[in-house]
């Protein structure tokens, strides 16, 4: 198997802004995160667009784990649900999906991504106010392994409102048979951060794997 590649940005451009547990109803999301991580993750919040809703676990300042589902008490949404959520089965088991790369010029990093990631919208989700980049079709890019691009206001991450954990990511890996396009995408939108991009043999299914520092010691979700 060929070896890792280490993605490393030499300027500043983009980083890892949340890493995106899916699942088919919520309190089967909050259950893998205590298992994994060893503790609860608590109430975010509706998105009433997408009819989605999510929990959220903070990660670091400005870092944080966020466990979405499709919110059956919400209106449908008159669209395709972002991340994948309506290609979901009852039983189907909640996983680390995607995440979100941070960039304080959304449409900027959007013209040079090698990939293309989905349209700008505006989102919202009460007070919060930001940006994100969202497939017409609700698909994950690349399996997952690509990010949404996200544009938060300055000084207002919404990590900062969320309670403490005692748990910090350690690094994001990300598993796909074309690693080379995968690291061509990173560098397009000059990420910088703790990811790795490994080869899978061809046709595998892509993944991700989180390392997190817990009060319990490292685990991995």
């Amino acid at each position: 198997m060929a070896k890792c590649l280490n993605i490393a940005a030499a300027i500043v451009g983009s980083r890892i802004d949340h890493i995106v547990v899916t699942a088919a109803d919520l309190a089967a999301g909050a259950d893998l995160v205590r298992r994994s991580l060893g503790t609860m993750p608590q109430t975010g919040g509706g998105h009433a667009r997408m009819g989605t809703h999510n929990l959220v676990f903070k990660l670091g300042d400005s870092l944080y784990l966020e466990v979405i589902a499709p919110n059956p008490k919400g209106p449908a949404p008159g669209r395709p649900r972002w991340f994948g959520l309506d290609d979901l089965k009852p039983d189907t088991p909640p996983r680390l999906a995607t995440w979100a790369a941070r960039t304080d010029d959304i449409r900027s990093t959007v013209a040079a991504s090698s990939e293309t990631l989905g349209e700008v919208e505006a989102m919202s989700r009460g007070e919060l106010h930001w940006l994100i980049t969202i497939p017409r079709d609700g698909r994950l890019p690349l399996g997952g392994i690509a990010p949404a691009l996200i544009q938060w206001p300055r000084q207002d991450h919404p990590a900062g409102r969320m309670r403490e954990t005692g748990c910090t990511l350690l690094r994001l890996e990300a598993f796909h048979p074309e690693p080379a396009r995968i690291a061509a995408l990173l560098k397009s939108i000059s990420l910088e951060g703790p990811i790795s991009v490994s080869p899978l043999p061809a046709e595998s299914r892509p993944y991700l794997v989180a390392h997190i520092q817990t009060a319990n010691g490292r685990r991995t979700i």
